[in-house]
């Protein structure tokens, strides 16, 4: 249920225009952040401690990897989409699509993160103990990217 208390008095087209707006603010965020993370894990691949490194470390690696360029495709693509129908008037169906992508994309860079987490923590800390703090940085990333948003959109 919409509170009329903030329903903003925009036609149609300047809706649009504010939700594309919001959107690439967000993107701007998100971008920067997968496209280091990026960096980082190409990185770590030519160290020698890397190279050195188990199976396991290796294996995460290869995950982490693939799920950052997933993310940086998914927070990317609604830059490619908006140049693709650009002048042709489709906002009113780049916009919800673009939301998914962004909202996937983030999705897939929490996994990255908590997957570049635990590859530098196996580094410092016994396996396990890596593995759990790797798993707990992703419940709390779960808590405020998804748990609280839910529930406070579920109260309006």
């Amino acid at each position: 249920m919409t509170d009329e208390r903030y329903e903003r008095a925009e036609d149609e087209v300047s809706r649009f225009d504010r939700h594309w707006n919001e959107l690439l603010q967000e993107l701007r965020i998100a971008q920067t952040g997968v496209q280091i993370l990026f960096a980082f894990l190409l990185t770590i691949a030519f160290t020698t401690p890397f190279r050195e490194s188990d199976e396991f470390v290796h294996d995460v690696f290869a995950v982490t990897i693939v799920l950052a360029a997933m993310a940086m495709g998914l927070l990317i693509a609604p830059v490619s989409f908006h140049r693709m129908v650009f002048k042709r008037r489709l906002r009113d169906r780049m916009i919800p699509m673009a939301s998914k992508m962004t909202a996937a994309g983030l999705f897939l860079l929490m996994l990255a993160a908590c997957g570049g987490l635990l590859i530098a923590l196996d580094v410092v800390l016994e396996r396990e103990v890596a593995i759990g703090v790797s798993v707990a940085v992703l419940a709390w990333f779960s808590v405020y990217w998804y748990v609280i948003p839910a529930a406070v959109r579920q109260r309006n």
